[in-house]
């Protein structure tokens, strides 16, 4: 799996966004509207659920807040894949509890990946909940809020294998106008043993490539420049026609979008190492709008862990697949995702992966250390038998080796000019603007008269670990918008 690693954040419906939803026609309607309040933990796909979730509540006229208290339905989006998510999950779903005390109609409901797990506790144990829905079901959603306006308990966990909700525009929430993630497939047929998406997402499922492109081709008209493809593994995105019975590769797919402009940035998430192709990788070199970066999780640089993981190839098979990806794209940015302490994992098989981080030299990564998940493979095969110490220890030599390489990688990018898309203010000044190199680096730069969605080109100046400082040169890009 990759991106989707369990990293946590909040994203919650902006006030802003109200006047998208149905619009009530008289004052005493406006008094009648109900409002949801949204928050989103883990992986990008979540947060793209949430936004469909979004559209499928504004089509049965639900405003939007930020604000939990005043909201008449607030929903949390789970993550699974590591055990800290549901501890934070559980924390928050305790103080909706307390919140609807004060407001006793309020509706409390669990979407995505935790639903199926642990319905049975949060709905009749515990009672913090008052509706779960699982991420296939959520076009159910106003039914089972009817069910719970009712008084009972509203389950609806059942997973597809048609569902991609491809018909949905989603909300884009929290949006810098900019930048946009588009779900091209739902669903995993990889059983990595440390995993439970496929148990959670179930299985893979590719949306028709014609609805993707017209989600692009209709971002790209409302100003955004940059769109991210999404999936599981999108590098095993297949659709057959079912009229003509012609197929599209992901490459296929990567080509078209590409072609929609060429002013729109087009990025993926994520590659399988054994998945990945030549013709994915040709594509990307033959457009200069596909960004050059690609994140290609490892999980360990040991063959028999890897083999443990059921992740289908070995160390050797994984760094042929990094040579190729030099030779056909020299200048492409490479991330992966890393797990320390893997049940029977050895000082050696640690070192192998350190070793192999120092062959990658990987401009990012995300790290952590093992987590058993109740329901995956590992947890019915294996101990988890590596001490808590070691694991912490282990994770944290991984940590300090990527610092190393990644402060490299952005050394050598000072005094070269790169072509950044403009995101928005940077976090520490409103004096800067912000934007990501074709990359994925992220480069600070005097705002000027610059201003968000253009293109520029930037001399890079200096760095930090993570950023990039940098002037804009004359010679930029004008702009797209």
């Amino acid at each position: 799996m990759s991106r989707f690693h369990g990293r946590l954040t909040t994203v919650a419906f902006d006030e802003s966004l109200q006047g998208t939803a149905l619009e009530p026609t008289s004052h005493e309607e406006m008094q009648r509207e109900k409002k949801c309040y949204i928050e989103s933990y883990g992986c990008q796909m979540n947060f793209n659920d949430s936004e469909i979730v979004a559209a499928i509540l504004q089509e049965r006229g639900y405003g939007l807040t930020t604000d939990a208290a005043k909201a008449d339905l607030v929903l949390i989006n789970t993550c699974a894949i590591r055990e800290k998510a549901e501890l934070t999950v559980r924390k928050r779903l305790q103080e909706f509890k307390s919140l609807k005390k004060h407001k006793p109609e309020m509706l409390v409901g669990v979407l995505g990946c935790m639903a199926e797990r642990l319905r049975h506790r949060l709905l009749e144990e515990e009672k913090l909940v008052d509706l779960v829905v699982g991420p296939d079901a959520y076009r159910s959603l106003p039914a089972l809020i009817a069910e719970a306006e009712s008084g009972q308990k509203a389950v609806n966990v059942l997973l597809s294998r048609e569902e991609t909700y491809a018909d949905i525009s989603p909300v884009r929430l929290n949006s810098n106008g900019v930048t946009a993630f588009v779900s091209i497939m739902r669903g995993c047929n990889n059983m990595c043993t440390f995993c439970v998406v496929p148990f959670t997402r179930g299985r893979e499922r590719s949306r028709p490539p014609e609805s993707i492109i017209r989600e692009c081709r209709e971002l790209f008209d409302q100003g955004y420049r940059e769109v991210t493809l999404l999936g599981q593994n999108v590098d095993s995105y297949y659709w057959i026609d079912p009229q003509s019975q012609q197929a599209t590769t992901f490459a296929q797919l990567l080509e078209q979008v590409a072609r929609i402009s060429p002013w729109l940035r087009v990025r993926f998430s994520t590659s399988h190492p054994k998945d990945i192709t030549d013709e994915v990788l040709l594509t990307m070199a033959r457009y200069p709008n596909i960004c050059k970066y690609i994140h290609l999780p490892v999980q360990s640089g040991s063959t028999r862990i890897l083999q443990l993981m059921n992740r289908t190839y070995t160390r050797e098979g994984y760094l042929k697949k990094v040579q190729r990806i030099r030779e056909i794209l020299p200048d492409c940015g490479l991330s992966t995702d890393i797990i320390a302490g893997f049940c029977t994992e050895t000082e050696a098989d640690h070192q192998e992966t350190l070793s192999l981080m120092d062959i990658c030299s990987y401009d990012m990564a995300y790290m952590f250390m093992y987590s058993e998940r109740p329901g995956t493979l590992a947890a019915r095969r294996y101990t988890d038998d590596v001490p808590p110490e070691v694991k912490k220890r282990r994770l944290q030599e991984i940590v300090e080796k990527e610092r190393i390489h990644a402060l490299k990688n952005m050394q050598k990018e000072v005094g070269k000019v790169r072509t950044v898309l403009i995101e928005g203010p940077s976090k520490r000044s409103e004096q800067d603007l912000c934007g990501r190199t074709d990359q994925n680096k992220m480069v600070v730069f005097p705002k000027k008269h610059y201003r968000k969605g253009q293109y520029v080109n930037v001399r890079i100046t200096g760095c930090t670990a993570a950023t990039l400082l940098g002037e804009v040169v004359e010679a930029c890009v004008p702009d797209m918008a």
